[in-house]
């Protein structure tokens, strides 16, 4: 395993295919800020070939409990306030959020499988998160929420769209405009997390698929998972002809191999 790596609130390990990404700023509940975002996005900038599970975890008690309160209120020389984003012509408000979003969005890289191992809050920008991973693990006290319209905001950070593929149009629209908390169980059952264990377990079973998913052959594992995303936006045919392709470069791999 090689020493850890901090680049401001953002700690990195890395255990042979394995990188473990942790928020690391327990007293204030991991709650983010833009320079967690830099961070995360200098994560994703540096991935290299050889990464295929990216583990997302939350020191202490909570994954996120979503923005750092700072943010919210305008002061001088403030940098990334919600203040100041408002105050900038909108074409340069945007491309300052889609820098923010790319430190979502590259947790769903070709080749690699991210897993956001969550316990306690994980709220707005926390839940979403979350919500970038492919897969998610909660502890039974896991709590996620969009609270963002009841704050006359809306989910900006990659989560509107992994949200409805996961849990369908209609729950997304009563989950974001309610701004309810979807416990553990819940969130299993509508599809919204793959297991809930009680917190205790969380680490082991982390581990444990972890294994699991570095057992196929690594060319099959991840021209599957491309396949698998790509199914959410295909339709039939374009579905079918991905499958051709992708089936027909694994058997010339096979070939090559023997």
């Amino acid at each position: 395993m090689s020493a850890p790596q901090q680049n401001g609130w953002v700690r990195t390990t890395r255990d042979g295919a394995v990188l473990t990404v942790t928020l690391d700023r327990a007293d204030q509940l991991n709650a983010q800020t833009p320079a967690t975002w830099a961070a995360l996005r200098a994560v994703g900038d540096g991935l290299d070939d050889d990464v295929r599970v990216v583990v997302v975890r939350g020191e202490g008690r909570s994954f996120s409990a979503g923005l750092d309160r700072s943010l919210f209120t305008s002061q001088p020389g403030l940098s990334g306030g919600l203040g100041e984003l408002g105050a900038m012509p909108a074409d340069l408000a945007q491309e300052r959020i889609r820098g923010y979003q790319a430190a979502f969005r590259w947790l769903r890289s070709p080749g690699v499988v991210s897993v956001a191992a969550v316990q306690g809050h994980a709220i707005g920008a926390g839940a979403q998160l979350a919500l970038a991973c492919d897969l998610r693990v909660l502890a039974s006290d896991a709590q996620l929420r969009l609270p963002e319209a009841s704050l006359g905001l809306v989910p900006d950070l990659t989560g509107t769209s992994t949200l409805v593929e996961l849990v369908g149009y209609s729950r997304a629209v009563e989950i974001c405009l309610t701004g309810r908390a979807v416990g553990a169980a819940e969130a299993v059952s509508i599809g919204l997390a793959n297991v809930a264990v009680p917190l205790d377990q969380l680490d082991a079973t982390v581990a444990d698929l972890t294994a699991a998913l570095l057992g196929p052959d690594v060319g099959a594992s991840r021209e599957t998972l491309a396949l698998i995303r790509s199914a959410v936006r295909n339709d039939p045919e374009q579905q079918d002809a991905a499958e051709r392709a992708a089936q027909v470069r694994r058997l010339g791999a096979l070939a090559r191999r023997d």
